[in-house]
């Protein structure tokens, strides 16, 4: 059996740990070739003592300096070449060194190395929203170019992957009403304020809100879940994915966090991909397609089961939802301003500096200021988009900081 060759991008994060979870399971099919973090010097040092990857990446320069210094006193990392900054994400993303690429970087600042997996023609297993969200049409106009083969880890859109026919899982390309598909159902568990009262929502905790429910995720993906920003974000990316109309996507809450989401067809039938809320499962399936390899996930017990509910979400308790879905049909420039507002606000929430629903005030004011100027134009390169994401970041701080006392 050949071995695919790994880069990690993002290894100590939640996805990055679970992808090196399941890869533990198989060393037979899995060998590390890059691991990259950003500042986590300790748990880089034990990964890397562990999967004896040929390169280590730290994006902070001195967190890439200790980590070398610490390597050098185990034999077992004297040979492990340690890099540090961006340019090095996107060397290793793109290198012929491996051939899968495990895009799990939070946050725009992984669409540059992911986007370098995708133009090298690699397998790219894509856990990073914002690639999509920042630069769809490029995106996925790259990947057909390169031949890139893209397989979604978020749990969603790889249930959706999953209950497609195979004519239909050419991702960018798919014809859904020639596949006989009705439509494409995203479910979210609505976050740990979905039954909370509206009036309470402005005093809630960036600990609060981490509190998910179902999902074990970094702090700003859990903020994001509580403001269903990340549904938002998640419905961008079905958009470019599955080649969605407005009227082929609906998002509808399911609290229990089972059904992972579902494809409606046109003779009334409707696939769900269930199990566990447990991303190794995603993982070990993008890992292994087509084959399927265990994930160490127990299956689900239906036995055990509650009932399985359903309901609409709110527009007044998720107005980051609704943002996220008026800019997806606005254009790149939208989508691009809204992640990026996004980050900025919830980067603010969780130093304590505006309310929790501030961020949705914040993302709103930002698209809203972005509009006169790119509404008429086209956001068609790499450095448009960037250009785009460096003014939101800079009108989302402006008005945090003339509109919230510290």
């Amino acid at each position: 059996m050949t071995q695919q060759r790994l880069c990690i991008l993002g290894a100590t994060g939640s996805i990055g740990l679970n992808t090196l979870a399941v890869v533990r399971e198989h060393p037979q099919r899995f060998c590390i070739d890059v691991l990259t973090a950003s500042t986590n010097v300790e748990q880089m040092l034990a990964l890397c003592t562990e999967f004896q990857p040929r390169q280590a990446i730290m994006v902070d320069a001195a967190a890439a300096q200790a980590l070398q210094q610490q390597l050098s006193k185990h034999k077992a990392g004297a040979a492990i070449e340690v890099r540090s900054g961006m340019a090095a994400l996107s060397d290793a993303a793109g290198s012929a060194n491996n051939t899968t690429v495990m895009a799990a970087i939070v946050g725009g600042a992984g669409l540059a190395p992911t986007l370098a997996a995708v133009e090298a023609g690699k397998r790219v297993l894509l856990a990073n929203k914002e690639a999509l969200v920042m630069s769809g049409q490029l995106f996925m106009d790259a990947a057909q170019a390169s031949g890139a083969q893209i397989l979604p880890v978020d749990s969603e859109h790889n249930a959706i992957f999953q209950c497609l026919p195979h004519e239909a899982q050419q991702l960018g390309r798919c014809d859904l009403a020639a596949a006989g598909i009705n439509k494409i159902i995203l479910t979210g568990s609505g976050g740990p304020f979905r039954e909370l009262p509206l009036a309470e929502l402005a005093a809630q905790t960036p600990a609060a809100a981490c509190a998910h429910p179902n999902w074990d995720m970094g702090q700003k993906i859990s903020v994001d879940s509580a403001t269903m920003m990340n549904k938002g974000l998640e419905y961008i990316e079905a958009r470019w994915l599955f080649n969605c109309s407005a009227e082929q996507i609906e998002v509808v809450l399911h609290p229990q966090s089972v059904i992972h989401s579902m494809v409606s067809y046109a003779d009334g039938s409707v696939l769900a991909q269930m199990g566990r809320p447990d991303m190794r499962t995603p993982i070990a399936h993008c890992l292994s397609f087509p084959e399927r390899i265990d994930s160490g996930v127990a299956p689900l017990d239906f036995m055990a089961l509650q009932n399985l509910t359903f309901a609409a979400a709110e527009a007044e308790r998720y107005p980051c939802l609704e943002l996220a879905i008026k800019a997806c049909w606005q254009g790149q420039w939208a989508t691009t301003a809204l992640n990026a507002a996004n980050e900025v606000a919830v980067a603010h929430f969780l130093d304590g500096r505006i309310a929790f629903t501030a961020i949705a005030e914040v993302c709103a004011a930002v698209l809203k200021q972005l509009e006169t100027t790119y509404a008429t134009q086209d956001v068609n390169s790499l450095a448009a988009v960037l250009s785009v994401d460096e003014q939101a970041r800079a009108s989302a701080s402006e008005f945090i900081e003339k509109n919230y006392s510290c």
